[in-house]
């Protein structure tokens, strides 16, 4: 602001002190009188500074708005990297949502596959203990048959055994050991038949 009023303060000193040397010339007798030549000068001198003020006063502007530019221009580079700096913690930010929401997947996706495979393990453990039991009870109940069958045939064996008689084994022992072996087989055809020809 100084720079732009000082121009014009210098050029009304300089009018202003005119009047003030044609005062004194005509006041006093034994003063000099100004000459045309000198108000010419002056006024030369004058003109000179004004036109020197008013190209320094240009200048001034000049330089004002070359300054102000690039105060505008700082400004704004410092807009854009303000603004670039939030679009890159923005992309930042999005980056490390979705990586962390890929691992959380791939966590996920880890835990279910584990558990599917523990399942999958206790379904198969639980089958084999069920076959093994199975086969268990079928050995058993296979084991259960065969001694019932020779029971039976054993109390077919006695039974014929006690209707011949002691004496007739004596007397004729292999015809008694003949009839006493096909009433036992025929006893052990009965008993398979009744338990099943497979159970054996």
């Amino acid at each position: 602001m100084k720079l732009y009023f000082a121009p014009h303060i210098a050029v009304l000193s300089l009018i202003c002190s005119l009047p003030i040397y044609v005062h004194a010339a005509d006041a006093g007798a034994n003063t000099p009188v100004v000459s045309g030549e000198d108000l010419t000068a002056a006024s030369e001198r004058i003109r000179q500074t004004g036109a020197q003020m008013r190209e320094d006063l240009k200048k001034a502007r000049a330089r004002l708005e070359a300054q102000k530019a690039q105060q505008e221009a700082e400004r704004a580079r410092q807009e854009a990297d303000k603004t670039h700096q939030e679009a890159e913690r923005k992309r930042k930010e999005e980056l490390e949502r979705q990586q962390a929401l890929k691992e959380k997947q791939q966590r996920e996706a880890q835990l279910a596959a584990q558990e599917r495979a523990r399942k999958e393990a206790a379904a198969r453990t639980e089958q084999a203990e069920r076959q093994r039991q199975e086969a268990l009870r079928a050995k058993q109940l296979e084991a259960a048959k065969q001694e019932e069958a020779r029971a039976r045939a054993a109390e077919a064996l006695k039974a014929a055994r006690e209707s011949v008689g002691v004496r007739a084994f004596g007397d004729d022992q292999q015809a008694t050991q003949a009839a006493a072996k096909a009433r036992a087989a025929e006893a052990l055809r009965k008993a398979r038949m009744s338990t099943g020809e497979r159970a054996f």
